[in-house]
């Protein structure tokens, strides 16, 4: 079977601009009753509207691709949902779900593909920036729908050096435990003066956001550990077409699946063996082992 990956491409940046986008502008700040979806002790929030938007865009996908497997955030269910082959939708209806509660504009819709478990399309919109940035397989970037030119781009951010670098770093919902420790004293390790020095960090509090601006070239890097394959996958599909690298959070986790759980991405540059030391550099200040169940 031939997949036309541009098509659905196409089709997905149509859904995310004239569907869903409106929604998650119009409701941004209006969610006053919410549910701690993970528990009392962490701040993973989710809305009515998070799950409205996850069955409309289901429902979408389902009218046009039947055969189609998929993976919603609201929709998983651990040790049940999985990832195959099959080509499958991996959805985030509303990215940043915290940023939405408070109207902070930086919540958008995250819709990636992946064939094969890789990642094959990926849709990222804001709607809030009116931002949309998309990419397939195998036909590049576009940014509102225009080629975006990465070789230029990357050629003038200039060399990928870690203590010349604005990375991108999330805390995230769990705020206890040894994967926190771990984040915590990482995060000392890259910003002291005796450590990775970089030039700052940045949190959006949206990893698909995140990755998106990572394949842009507004962001170097971006080091985070209890995401989840609907967080990633449309941003990681993004990145690989600017040439950038997605690895695991952890020394020495060179390839990694989509639902690897923790993830370091790195930007495109001109040199493979700089983009690799970068790697390497970088796990040498991550003190500890990210581990999620």
């Amino acid at each position: 079977m031939t997949i036309d990956l541009l098509s659905i491409e196409n089709f997905l940046c149509d859904l995310a601009t004239q569907k869903v986008g409106p929604i998650i502008k119009s409701k941004s700040g209006t969610q006053k009753v919410y549910d701690m979806k993970t528990g009392s002790r962490k701040v993973d929030i989710v809305t009515e509207i998070d799950k409205q938007v996850e069955k409309l865009i289901w429902d979408t996908l389902k009218k046009e691709y039947p055969t189609f497997k998929f993976v919603g955030e609201e929709s998983y269910v651990k040790g049940v949902t999985k990832i195959t082959d099959e080509p499958t939708f991996i959805v985030d209806p509303i990215d940043g779900t915290t940023n939405f509660v408070h109207d902070f504009p930086f919540s958008c819709t995250s819709m990636g593909l992946t064939i094969n478990k890789e990642p094959a399309v990926g849709v990222i919109y804001n709607p809030h920036l009116d931002l949309l940035v998309s990419a397939s397989k195998g036909n590049g970037v576009r940014v509102n729908r225009e080629p975006f030119d990465h070789t230029s781009k990357i050629s003038s951010m200039g060399p990928l050096i870690l203590n010349k670098s604005v990375i991108a770093l999330q805390p995230g919902s769990a705020r206890e435990g040894k994967n926190f420790k771990t984040k915590m004293r990482t995060y000392e390790n890259l910003l002291s003066v005796d450590g990775g020095f970089v030039h700052g960090f940045r949190n959006l509090g949206s990893s698909a956001m995140t990755l998106a601006y990572n394949a842009i070239g507004y962001l170097d890097c971006y080091w985070d550990g209890g995401c989840y394959s609907w967080d990633v996958c449309a941003g990681w599909c993004i990145l690989n077409e600017t040439g950038g690298r997605i690895v695991g959070a952890n020394r020495g986790e060179w390839n990694i699946g989509v639902d690897n759980r923790t993830y370091l991405a790195v930007r495109g540059c001109t040199d493979s063996e700089q983009q690799t030391k970068y790697i390497e550099d970088f796990w040498n200040c991550v003190e500890g082992t990210l581990k999620y169940d």
